[in-house]
């Protein structure tokens, strides 16, 4: 349901309850979450029930006509939080570089690749670019919550810190689920194209491979900041033309991560922030491009709600 007018049209039907399906994975486990915060609180909801798409084929192969939804309980407010470490620089007019990833999973779901590994880059990029400082810019590392639902975690935080990301522009690097054995790695950035040849070169030099993806995606921690004007990009891994075959499933566990890919990636990219935190300016323009910009403004403002917290 990725347009507000086509769910406002969802909601003023006045169904029951809705049946979600996730048709990118045509499994046995029921994956689909289909509920965005802001189109909840702007437009209202409904009882929502995530099924299996082998079970939505059997029904209609069977010929059902009806449903019957038992609801038990209801919605409840809760908090997340976002975790920060900061290696302060010594140039406070020189900007921030971001390094982030999220924390939690889906229910059901191990989330040892989504984002066990997102999780653990934070992690030890803390702890080795601490051995490597002092640097001339400021690294700011942030574990966000709450991602699987649209990202909530990052896109507080760049409402919260707007003006500084405006006053204090730098670049963004964000790691989601690029652990699997199998498969390969797409850099989705957003930014001009020097700052994609540059990263892309970076960890070439070092053996890790990977497809450029320029179009905006909204749905990983890098995009309330691109949003937000910062140049930014986002490492995943695939291992199937659908993403990663056991995307949000019970079987998102350690066996299917690669620890020693993992850890060569971390190891690269804490290379790549050092030489970015040193240098005396960024190796590449600090704007996005407009054709990428006006997709970003058009998802952050119906997705998102825009810059209304």
């Amino acid at each position: 349901i990725e347009s507000r007018d086509q769910y406002r049209r969802l909601m003023a039907a006045k169904p029951a309850f809705l049946l979600m399906a996730d048709i990118r994975y045509p499994g046995t486990e029921p994956l689909a979450d289909g509920m965005f915060p802001s189109y909840t609180k702007d437009l209202g909801a409904l009882p929502t029930v995530n099924v299996a798409y082998q079970d939505a084929w059997r029904w209609k192969v069977e010929g059902a006509e009806k449903a019957r939804l038992s609801v038990k309980g209801g919605m409840q407010a809760s908090v997340s939080h976002n975790v920060v470490a900061e290696i302060r620089g010594s140039d406070e007019g020189a900007g921030i570089l971001y390094v982030g990833g999220h924390h939690d999973t889906q229910a059901g779901s191990p989330g040892a690749d989504d984002n066990g590994t997102g999780t653990a880059a934070v992690i030890e990029l803390t702890r080795i670019l601490a051995t490597k400082a002092p640097f001339r810019r400021t690294i700011r590392l942030i574990s966000f919550g709450a991602e699987e639902q649209l990202s909530v975690g990052s896109a507080a935080y760049v409402r919260r810190h707007r003006a500084e990301l405006s006053e204090r522009p730098g670049f963004m690097l964000n790691f989601d689920a690029f652990g699997s054995h199998l498969g390969w790695f797409e850099l989705t950035a957003n930014g001009d194209p020097e700052m994609a040849k540059y990263i892309r070169g970076f960890y070439e030099d070092n053996g890790l491979y990977m497809e450029i993806i320029t179009t905006a995606i909204p749905y990983a921690d890098h995009f309330p900041f691109v949003a937000a004007g910062i140049p930014g990009a986002y490492l995943g891994r695939s291992n199937c033309t659908a993403g990663r075959f056991f995307h949000h499933r019970p079987d998102d566990d350690i066996d299917q991560v690669s620890t020693e890919l993992v850890a060569d990636v971390v190891r690269v990219s804490a290379e790549l922030l050092a030489d970015l935190a040193d240098r005396s300016s960024l190796p590449f323009p600090g704007d996005i491009p407009e054709d990428q910009a006006a997709q970003i403004r058009k998802y952050w403002e119906d997705l998102f709600g825009g810059w209304q917290d």
